[in-house]
């Protein structure tokens, strides 16, 4: 097995899906597909993999804060 093998996700119906990187401006995106070549050895910091239900394509997402309760990135509300 070679020492930086790319970063796999296996669906439900055991396809192999490999995640992939690309930049849009200041954007990034991120996406998988069954191609292994230029694939990313790990998933970034932060973020987990879901998989869709009616397609069982696999996608990424941020993760929520503790039980969903506290978020990395809250807003302040101000009370009026």
């Amino acid at each position: 097995m070679p020492l930086f093998s790319p970063y796999v996700y296996v669906n439900k119906k055991k396809e192999k899906f490999y995640l992939h990187v690309r930049t849009r401006g200041n954007r990034v995106l991120y996406y998988f597909s069954k191609d292994p070549i230029d694939a990313l050895n790990n998933l970034p910091s932060g973020y987990e993999v879901f998989e869709n239900e009616k397609s069982n394509m696999p996608m990424i997402r941020k993760k929520k804060g503790l039980f969903g309760l506290f978020s990395p990135k809250t807003k302040k509300t101000e009370i009026q």
